[in-house]
């Protein structure tokens, strides 16, 4: 048997182009999922802006009324005349005590006026009116 000894010998080399590929597939999993880490409450209204608003901690019952006036308490459309029913109904589901108004911008002020009013005559709920923070230039 004959050794060929005249072949260059090739340096070691470690190919880290698949390893890269999976870090980024792992990067992009982590990125897209994280997306839906979010909690959405209610419907997507346009919120009044407010510099001093604070975020609540407890999961609250979502009202929300959109720029057609139309009044949901979660999901469901819901008249103002059967609002305090279904907000004790969800109170009760939820084990909570606070419900959140997302009432959009352009609605009328007597809406919302009405709104608060038949929610503070419940006992032992506690109001929240959702606004955004003003944008920093």
């Amino acid at each position: 048997m004959k050794f060929i000894e005249d072949e260059p010998d090739l340096p070691a080399q470690i190919n880290i182009v698949s390893t890269i590929d999976v870090i980024f597939a792992i990067l992009a999993f982590f990125i897209i999922s994280s997306l839906f880490l979010s909690r959405n409450e209610g419907l997507p209204v346009n919120l009044p802006q407010a510099d001093r608003a604070e975020i609540q901690e407890a999961a609250p019952v979502a009202i929300t009324v959109t720029a057609d006036s139309a009044i949901f308490v979660g999901d469901e459309v819901v008249e103002l005349d059967d609002l305090q029913t279904e907000v004790l109904r969800a109170l009760d589901l939820a084990n909570t005590d606070l419900v959140v108004l997302n009432a959009d911008a352009s609605i009328r002020h007597g809406l919302a006026i009405a709104i608060i009013d038949r929610l503070r005559s419940l006992d032992n709920v506690r109001l929240a009116i959702a606004t955004q923070s003003e944008p920093t230039p």
